[in-house]
């Protein structure tokens, strides 16, 4: 499994964590608030889990881009060297 592939396993894993839901039941299109019901504390949530486990500060401009999984997995791949 290449590096890309397992952020967006990662990622996946850690959002179903934290919506308490099994990964399997994650698209990666699905939307975070509407499909999954993310509230704006779980997104903190979400963003602080991301940040601690890559060690990396994800920039504020682009988290106001972030609606769906993939997008969360995307931003990650882009600040993860």
């Amino acid at each position: 499994m290449d590096q890309m592939q397992c952020v967006d396993d990662e990622v996946r894993n850690l959002v179903a964590g934290i919506l308490e839901l099994e990964p399997s039941q994650i698209e990666g299109e699905a939307r975070l608030v509407q499909d999954l019901g993310m509230d704006s504390m779980m997104a903190l949530e979400i963003i602080a889990s991301v940040e601690r486990k890559y060690k990396v500060k994800l920039p504020e401009d682009e988290l106001a881009n972030v609606k769906t999984v993939n997008s969360v997995s995307e931003i990650v791949k882009r600040h993860v060297h």
